[in-house]
C-alpha cells in the first residue's frame, strides 16, 4: 500500500511525497482510515513505528474537511513530556505546511506568559502536557469546549508518571460529543481501564505486542563491576569509534555525574533530565543530533519522545527499575527500518532487574566479557539504592497532585513512583 492509496487530501498528499515518504507503517495503514472516517481508536504501537504521523496527518484532514470555527481549539492532543510535545508540534508543521492551521504547544518550564499571547490570537490544535494545561483551565486562558478531537499520546507513559487524575480533569472540562484517539505502547490492564470509560465503541490496532522490541536492534550485555562501568563504557566508545552514544541513567543526579566524567575522559558529552531547563534541553538535543556533541546521557522521562534519526547506539549504563521502560530505551535506535545497536552494562546488583526484562521478551540477552573487564566473582550483590528527591514529571507545570499515602514499594507501582521521583 502507498499513502496516496489512503485517501488523503491533495494538500496532505503533496507534503507527505515532499517529504520522501511512500510507504505507510503498519500503523498508519491501519489507524488513518478510521480516524478519517471519525471512529474512535485504540492504538498499541512501539516507538519508532511512525505513530505520530499514524494520527496527524487523518487529524489535519478531519480538521480541513470540517467547518472552521475561528479562535476556537478543535483538536487536542495530551502528551506526557515536553520533548514529545516538541515533536508532536514538528510533525503537525511538516505535514500542515500547506494548510491555514495554527497550532499551540503548552507545556511546563518555559513563560506561561508567551503561551497565553498565542492562544489569544487564536489555534485550531492544542499539543499540551497535562499539568501546564491544567494551570491555564484554571487561569481561564484556555477553553476546550470546542474539540472535536481528544488524542491520548503515549498513554501508558503518563499513567506511569501518574497523570491520570490530570487526564480525568481534562476529561471534564471537553465536550461529550467528541472523537478520542488512544495511542499507546502497550495495552496493559490500566490502559484498558482508561479505554473503557473513554472510547465508543473504539477500532482496536496493536502491532507489537508487549516486551516486542524494534527489528534492527542488536542486544547485548557487558558483565562488569559497577566501580568500572564508566571506564568500560569510555574504552568501548573510544576503542570502537562510536559516534552517536544515547547513554540511560536512573537518576538525575548520576547522568549529571556520567557526563562530568565523561568529559573528563575527553569525550564531549551533555545531560539531560527534570531538572534541566527547556532550553538546556533543547540546546543539548541540537547538539547531539548536529555532532557537537558525541554522547547524550539521558533519564528516562526526559529521553520520552525524543526523535533521533539513525541513532546507533543506546547504552543502558543502568538498567531500568521497570522492564517495559528497557524496550522504551533502545526503541531509541533502529528507527524507520534502520539498524542499531543497544548496549546494557549491567553489574551484579542488577541481575534481578536483567531477569524481568528478559522475562519480558521471552529470551536471554547475549552476554560478552569484555577481556579486562571481567566481573570479580567475589563482589556480592547490593540492593539497588534510588535517588529521593522532587518529582519531576518532564511536563513542566503544578508538583504532586496525587496526594495520598504511597503504595508499597515492593510492588510495580512503587517501582515506578521511586523511578519518577530521581529521573
Amino acid at each position: 500500500m502507498l499513502f496516496n492509496e489512503l485517501g488523503l487530501s491533495a494538500e496532505l498528499a503533496r507534503a507527505v511525497d515532499e517529504l520522501g515518504y511512500q510507504t505507510p507503517t503498519p500503523i498508519q495503514q491501519r489507524a488513518i482510515p478510521p480516524v478519517l472516517e471519525g471512529r474512535d481508536v485504540l492504538a498499541a504501537a512501539q516507538t519508532g513505528t511512525g505513530k505520530t504521523a499514524a494520527f496527524m496527518l487523518p487529524l489535519l484532514q478531519r480538521l480541513q474537511e470540517g467547518t472552521r470555527n475561528r479562535r476556537r481549539i478543535r483538536a487536542l492532543v495530551l502528551v506526557p513530556t515536553r520533548e514529545l510535545a516538541a515533536q508532536v508540534a514538528d510533525c503537525g508543521r511538516d505535514f500542515g505546511g500547506n494548510l491555514p492551521f495554527r497550532t499551540a504547544v503548552i507545556y511546563g518550564g518555559v513563560s506561561i506568559n508567551t503561551q497565553i499571547d498565542k492562544l489569544r490570537k487564536g489555534v485550531d490544535i492544542v499539543i499540551a502536557t497535562p499539568g501546564r494545561l491544567l494551570d491555564h483551565l484554571d487561569q481561564g486562558t484556555i477553553s476546550l469546549d470546542a474539540v472535536e478531537t481528544l488524542v491520548l499520546d503515549e498513554a501508558d507513559r503518563m499513567l506511569d508518571m501518574g497523570f491520570i487524575r490530570d487526564i480525568r480533569k481534562v476529561l471534564k472540562r471537553l465536550p461529550a460529543e467528541r472523537q478520542n484517539l488512544l495511542f499507546s505502547a502497550t495495552f496493559s490492564a490500566d490502559i484498558r481501564r482508561l479505554a473503557t470509560d473513554l472510547l465508543n465503541d473504539p477500532v482496536e490496532i496493536e502491532i507489537a505486542a508487549s516486551g516486542t522490541t524494534a527489528d534492527g536492534v542488536e542486544q547485548v550485555v557487558y558483565p562488569v563491576d559497577k566501580a568500572r562501568k564508566r571506564e568500560l563504557l569510555s574504552h568501548k566508545i573510544g576503542a570502537e569509534n562510536w559516534r552517536q552514544v544515547l547513554v540511560f541513567t536512573r537518576t538525575k543526579h548520576g547522568a549529571n555525574r556520567l557526563a562530568k566524567q565523561l568529559d573528563a575522559d575527553g569525550l564531549k558529552c551533555a545531560a539531560i533530565h527534570g531538572n534541566k531547563s527547556q532550553s538546556a534541553r533543547v540546546r543539548a538535543l541540537k547538539d547531539f543530533k548536529d555532532g557537537r556533541v558525541r554522547v547524550l546521557v539521558a533519564t528516562d522521562v526526559a529521553a520520552r519522545g525524543l526523535d533521533i534519526e539513525r541513532l546507533p547506539y543506546v547504552v543502558n549504563f543502568e538498567l531500568p527499575h521497570v522492564a517495559e521502560d528497557y524496550v522504551h530505551r533502545i526503541g531509541r535506535t533502529a528507527r524507520a527500518g534502520n539498524t542499531g545497536r543497544a548496549v546494557s552494562l549491567v553489574c551484579v546488583d542488577e541481575h534481578k532487574l536483567l531477569g524481568g526484562i528478559e522475562k519480558l521478551l521471552g529470551r536471554k540477552i547475549p552476554q560478552e566479557v569484555v577481556p579486562g573487564y571481567a566481573p570479580d566473582p567475589r563482589i556480592k550483590a547490593e540492593p539497588i539504592v534510588t535517588g529521593r528527591g522532587n518529582n519531576n514529571n518532564g511536563g513542566g507545570g503544578r508538583k504532586n497532585r496525587r496526594g495520598g499515602k504511597p503504595r508499597a514499594s515492593g510492588n510495580k507501582q512503587g517501582q515506578r513512583r521511586r523511578a519518577r521521583a530521581s529521573a
